[in-house]
C-alpha cells in the first residue's frame, strides 16, 4: 500500500513536469512562430518598398522613352558657307544685342541660368544685320539656334516664339507671318504644350507633336530649292516637299512675356540637305566621300564653346560613320580635330586632342572597334580655308575621319 502511494505520486510528480516542459517548449515554438511571421512581415514590406522604387523607375523610364520621340531620319547637314552666326557669347548682359537689327517690340541680352540668351519680348521682331539690301537667302541654307523650353513653368496662355521666312524685299516691316508674306513659319510653344504649328505658301497650316523637356534644344531648318525640312535635336519633324523661296529671316514674339522666350546659338549658312532623288545611288555620303578621297570630312559634329562636350545633335553625323564601319569592320580610322585660330595654340591643341577622343568615345559606345580608332588633335595647324574671314573659319573648324 505504502509502495503504491509512492508510486502514484512519482506518476503526478512526472505529469506536472511533463505539462511545465510541455508549456516551454510550446511558449519556444510560440516565440519562434512569431519572430519568423516578424521576419516574414519584414521581407514582405521589404520585398514592397523595392517593387515600389523598381515600379516607379520604370514609370520614370517609360516618361524618358517618351521624351524625345524617335525620328524618321537624322540626315540634316549644315551649310558649307556661314553667312552669320551669333552665340551671343560676347553680348553685355542688358543690352540690345548688336548683331541684330528690331523692327518692332524689345528684346534683351540676359542671362539664363548663367547662359547668355536674347530674350524677345512686347510683340518683338528681331532680324539679322545683313548688310545687302532685300532678299539675302540663296536658293540652299540651312538656319540653326537653341530655345529653352521650360515644361514645368506655370502655363501663360500662349507662350510662344516663331521663326519667320519671309518673300517680300523690304526688311523694315514685320511680314504677315500667315499670309501671302510667308513662305515659312514654325511656332513654338515654349512650356506647358506639346503641339507645334507652321505655316507655309502664303497661309497653308499643318501641326505636329513633340514633347520636350525641360532646358535647351535644338533647331534646325534645310531649305533646298523648294524643299524644306525641320529638325527638333536632330530628329527631322516637319518634311515638306514644296515650299516657296524665301528672302530674309528673323524671330517674333507675339504679346508681352517676361523671362519666357529665350534664343542663342543662331546660324545661317549657305548650302542644304540635299533634294531626294529616288534614282540616287544607294552609297552614303560616308562611303562616296571615302572611295574617293580616302577621308570623310564633316563640320556638323559640333561641341560646347571651349569644352570637348558633344551637342546632341553631332551624333547623328557620328553614327554614319559608326554605320560605316560596322559594315566595314576591317577599316581603321584616325579622327583628327581641327581648330580654326582663334586662341593660342595652348589652348587649341589640348582641346581638339580631346575632342577627338570624345568622338572615338562616342564611337565605340555606338559599337565601334577600339582598336581601329585613332584620336588625333590637330588644333590650327592645318587650315584648309582663310582663317581671316568668318567663312573660312567655319570650314576650318571640322573632324576629318582619315583612312588608314
Amino acid at each position: 500500500m505504502k509502495t503504491r502511494s509512492i508510486l502514484m505520486a512519482l506518476a503526478m510528480l512526472f505529469a506536472l513536469n511533463t505539462d511545465v516542459c510541455a508549456q516551454g517548449w510550446l511558449g519556444k515554438l510560440k516565440d519562434k512562430a512569431v519572430e519568423k511571421a516578424k521576419e516574414t512581415i519584414g521581407k514582405k514590406d521589404k520585398t514592397e518598398s523595392e517593387e515600389a522604387v523598381a515600379e516607379e523607375e520604370k514609370t520614370d523610364a517609360v516618361e524618358q522613352d517618351k521624351n524625345p520621340q524617335a525620328a524618321t531620319t537624322s540626315d540634316f547637314k549644315r551649310g558649307s558657307v556661314i553667312m552669320f552666326e551669333d552665340d551671343v557669347t560676347a553680348e553685355q548682359v542688358g543690352e540690345f544685342p548688336s548683331k541684330w537689327d528690331l523692327l518692332q517690340g524689345a528684346a534683351e541680352t540676359k542671362t539664363l541660368d548663367g547662359i547668355k540668351a536674347i530674350e524677345v519680348t512686347e510683340n518683338g521682331f528681331i532680324t539679322p544685320l545683313i548688310k545687302e539690301e532685300g532678299a539675302y537667302l540663296p536658293e540652299e541654307f540651312t538656319i540653326e539656334y537653341d530655345f529653352y523650353y521650360w515644361k514645368q513653368k506655370e502655363d501663360i496662355g500662349l507662350n510662344e516664339i516663331m521663326l519667320v521666312l519671309a518673300t517680300t524685299t523690304d526688311r523694315s516691316t514685320v511680314p504677315a507671318y500667315n499670309g501671302e508674306e510667308g513662305a515659312f513659319t514654325l511656332q513654338h510653344r515654349v512650356c506647358d504644350d506639346s503641339d507645334h504649328s507652321y505655316y507655309y505658301n502664303g497661309g497653308k497650316d499643318g501641326g505636329f507633336s513633340y514633347s520636350f523637356k525641360q532646358g535647351w534644344h535644338h533647331v534646325a531648318l534645310s531649305f533646298n530649292k523648294r524643299a524644306l525640312k525641320v529638325y527638333f535635336d536632330g530628329n527631322r519633324v516637319v518634311n515638306l516637299p514644296r515650299v516657296n523661296q524665301p528672302t530674309w529671316f528673323g524671330f517674333y514674339v507675339g504679346f508681352d512675356y517676361r523671362d519666357l522666350t529665350f534664343i542663342r546659338n543662331v546660324v545661317l549658312a549657305k548650302g542644304a540637305v540635299e533634294l531626294y532623288d529616288r534614282n540616287m545611288q544607294s552609297m552614303t555620303a560616308v562611303e562616296k566621300a571615302i572611295a574617293e578621297t580616302g577621308k570623310f570630312v564633316t563640320n556638323n559634329i559640333l561641341f560646347d564653346t571651349g569644352k570637348a562636350t558633344l551637342k546632341p545633335e553631332s551624333l547623328g553625323e557620328i553614327q554614319k560613320v559608326a554605320d560605316y564601319m560596322k559594315k566595314n569592320p576591317s577599316a581603321r580610322f584616325e579622327v583628327q580635330g581641327h581648330t580654326d585660330n582663334q586662341g593660342s595654340d595652348k589652348i587649341n591643341d589640348p582641346l581638339s586632342q580631346q575632342r577627338a577622343e570624345t568622338i572615338v568615345k562616342a564611337l565605340v559606345s555606338m559599337g565601334c572597334d577600339e582598336f581601329n580608332l585613332r584620336a588625333v588633335g590637330k588644333g590650327s595647324h592645318e587650315p584648309v580655308a582663310d582663317n581671316g574671314t568668318e567663312a573660312g573659319r567655319a570650314q576650318n573648324r571640322r573632324v576629318e575621319f582619315v583612312k588608314k
